[in-house]
């Protein structure tokens, strides 16, 4: 007789090979917005997120912001070509921040499969 292969109804995990990369920059002009900053940087690579940090009061920018980058090599050419780059009087500061490896550790990312059914509650 064979065997039926085993049905799994949890999460499944796998290791992530290509995590974005995350840029610091500043020194951008205080009329940029993210609109503004995606378009300055996707010119070398694909951007998957933004955050301009800002003011919790005001909603001001704070002048500085964080971009993550699809992959590495696009986000070393972005500190290249816009690292000390003049704009506006203020020279853009772009950097690649570097991730706190903790020994033994991996990122990993989680999919979560179809809803579990919960169990019925028992009623008193």
């Amino acid at each position: 007789m064979a065997e039926r292969p085993q049905q799994y109804t949890g999460r499944v995990f796998f290791i992530m090979d290509t995590m974005p990369v995350k840029i610091f920059i500043s020194g951008y002009p205080q009329d940029y917005d993210e609109l503004a900053l995606v378009q300055l940087v996707s010119l070398f690579g694909e951007v998957s997120t933004i955050k301009i940090v800002r003011d919790k009061q005001s909603g001001k920018t704070k002048g500085y912001a964080f971009i993550e980058m699809i992959s590495r090599a696009a986000a070393e050419e972005v500190v290249v070509a816009l690292d000390g780059l003049e704009m506006k009087d203020k020279n853009l500061t772009v950097n690649i921040v570097e991730e706190k490896h903790v020994p033994g550790y991996k990122k990993i990312a989680c999919v979560s499969s179809p809803a579990k059914p919960k169990r019925p509650r028992l009623s008193h």
